[in-house]
């Protein structure tokens, strides 16, 4: 077990001053792996004073100068590439194989991603009489979940560096691990005191600090729609810029003349990726009445392919979920969705056959437009599928939710499923199981958040536009 007993404040490892720690529990074994120091009130103003007395001179930095530190930071990723993978499978539960590709390849690519961006950025622009220069924020506050806990600290902390603000980060307590791992790789990289910060701790405590600080300039959070209520709330106050990336209900829709097989393999693959732990995740699986037997068919021979197993063995397709928690909640909505007359297409409620660790099995049911699991996002390894009548039935059905961060449409005619596409209100469709673009534009319509991640448009969230006007001649 691995023992930390410190936050980072500006530019050093200090001492935690409370006694109180969260337990880090490998996701397979239920032992705990690592124990992390909860911080707080005072210990989360302390970074924030940091953040600010680091950002005049962090901000005055030549790009090129700031990109220098992240190419360092890129480089001690790659090296530790093997322990990070190592930590996030047993903390996160993610097959240790894909944990190394997708929760340290994709952060590795988006450091190197910010700098990229940061170095060829227009950050001056005449427009008319008038010159236009971007500007960083300020301080920021970074907000972060445990699904994919590195890649969105990365996606929040590389480009507000990059853009020239300081950054205290708060990353989720249930898989801090890999945070601290990124902090000693930062601290190696030599960044100036004050500029990078950490603070553990739980969001009613540490969390609230950085929402509502007056000296936080902007709050980037990502997580629960209900927990991102409360930061926006907070920031309010002080009318911070607020970017938010927050919960999904995403619909696959398959239409007619789709290939059914790579509807179904696809569906499955983008619903049960970290165990169905994922924002974006396809959720709802939306397929013609008239060929709802020939998808469920489908179904059952394709969901038989993802076994289940721990997460550090390679031939692993299908890891535990994060926590007792979770697997205690979503075994919970796959109850109540038989209790309100679901039909079961596989899995179920049933306990697998593992002594340890926090396994649910890969689960789908058909159930109807007005059902709990319609709507609910469940966060786990659950597709539900919805029958529709028409094409413009299918496309209420899909806009049917509180959420809009992802989707895809299926179909042997390209041009058609883009017009389909066009009328998601969603923040990304992917056609015919398209891969994913990190320089494209991620996040939500509706409650699915505001504000947008990856490439430039995750860059240009930490910038303030400043007109400065010049006299005309004559």
């Amino acid at each position: 077990m691995t023992t930390y007993d410190s936050h980072y404040i500006n530019g050093a490892w200090r001492k935690a001053t409370s006694d109180a720690v969260f337990e880090v529990h490998d996701a397979t074994t239920e032992e705990t792996m690592a124990t992390v120091p909860q911080g707080t009130a005072e210990e989360a103003t302390q970074a924030v004073l940091a953040a600010r007395a680091a950002f005049p001179a962090w901000s005055a930095l030549g790009v090129e100068e700031r990109c220098g530190y992240i190419d360092k930071i890129v480089a001690g990723l790659k090296a530790r590439t093997e322990e990070m993978g190592t930590a996030i499978a047993r903390e996160v539960g993610m097959p240790i194989k894909m944990a190394k590709m997708i929760q340290v390849g994709g952060p590795v690519f988006n450091w190197g991603n910010a700098a990229k961006v940061a170095r060829a950025y227009p950050l001056e622009e005449k427009v008319g009489h008038s010159l236009v220069v971007r500007e960083p924020i300020g301080v920021v506050s970074c907000i972060t979940p445990w699904n994919f806990p590195l890649n969105q600290i990365t996606l929040k902390v590389a480009p507000a560096l990059a853009a020239g603000c300081t950054v205290v980060l708060k990353p989720s307590e249930i898989a801090p691990v890999n945070a601290m791992i990124l902090t000693e790789i930062i601290h190696a990289a030599g960044l100036p005191a004050g500029v990078f910060n950490l603070v553990n701790g739980l969001g009613p405590v540490v969390g609230e600090v950085l929402a509502s600080h007056p000296e936080v300039d902007m709050v980037s959070f990502t997580g629960s729609t209900r927990a991102g209520k409360r930061v926006a709330e907070l920031a309010a106050d002080t009318v911070k810029r607020v970017a938010l990336e927050l919960g999904g209900k995403s619909a696959s829709v398959v239409l007619p003349d789709a290939n059914l097989e790579a509807a179904v393999k696809g569906t499955l693959n983008a619903c049960l990726l970290n165990s169905g732990q994922t924002c974006s995740a396809h959720t709802r699986m939306l397929v013609p009445a008239s060929r709802y037997d020939e998808v469920k068919s489908l179904i059952q021979t394709a969901i038989a392919k993802f076994t289940l197993g721990p997460s550090l063995e390679e031939s692993t397709r299908l890891g535990p979920l994060v926590s007792a928690t979770q697997r205690d909640r979503v075994i919970g909505f796959i109850e109540l969705g038989l209790k309100e007359g679901a039909e079961l297409i596989a899995g179920g409620p049933a306990k697998p056959a593992f002594d340890k660790g926090y396994f649910v099995q890969p689960t789908v049911l058909r159930v109807k437009p007005t059902d709990t699991l319609a709507h609910e996002e469940i966060f786990g390894p659950v597709l539900v599928v919805l029958t529709y009548d028409d094409e413009d039935h299918a496309v209420r059905i899909a806009n049917d939710s509180i959420y809009g961060l992802g989707g895809g449409v299926w179909s042997t005619d390209e041009a058609h499923a883009i017009r389909v596409a066009r009328q998601m209100r969603t923040g990304q469709v992917d056609i015919n199981g398209a891969a994913f673009n990190g320089n494209a534009p991620f996040g939500g319509y509706k409650q699915s958040g505001n504000g947008r991640e990856n490439g430039r448009y995750g860059f240009e969230e930490f910038l303030e536009h400043k007109a400065i006007q010049l006299p005309t001649k004559g």
